[in-house]
């Protein structure tokens, strides 16, 4: 394998920083909306309460975090009502959740156990770029 040079210049880390920061900001919105679309197709209702209890976070951090998706046109609500996705927040959640598998599905290839590949993908689905995950899917065409 080619060596190269893993000293960046300024202007490079820079782009990548952005690049970070929009992941991240990016990160919480789509994990949001997979969870709330996995509990309606599992329940029949995304309640606050039970994102809460998926996701790990107190009920505040979801009505926090739903109020910011409503305004960004992912999702809706009615007072003492369920949550729903529109259909922007439906397809960015089929996109979060095609993104995730493929990630278990090439860590699982790489003779990863299913329980470490679901960790781990939870982190490196939102941070791969559109290339790299095109990558691991003609990895695992031709495999």
């Amino acid at each position: 394998m080619p060596q190269t040079s893993t000293i960046l210049d300024s202007t490079e880390t820079a782009v990548i920083q952005r690049r970070t920061r929009l992941q991240h900001a990016q990160e919480r919105a789509q994990d949001y909306v997979e969870a709330i679309s996995d509990l309606i197709a599992s329940k029949g209702e995304a309640r606050g309460t039970d994102l809460a209890k998926s996701l790990g976070v107190t009920h505040v951090t979801v009505v926090r975090t739903v109020q910011r998706l409503q305004r960004e046109g992912l999702v809706t609500t009615q007072p003492y009502r369920s949550i729903f996705l529109t259909n922007t927040g439906r397809k960015l959640a089929e996109k979060a959740k095609i993104r995730h598998e493929t990630v278990v599905a090439f860590l699982e290839a790489l003779g990863i156990s299913t329980a470490t590949a679901r960790l781990d993908a939870e982190g490196i689905e939102h941070h791969v770029s559109d290339e790299t995950l095109r990558a691991f899917k003609r990895f695992l065409e031709v495999r």
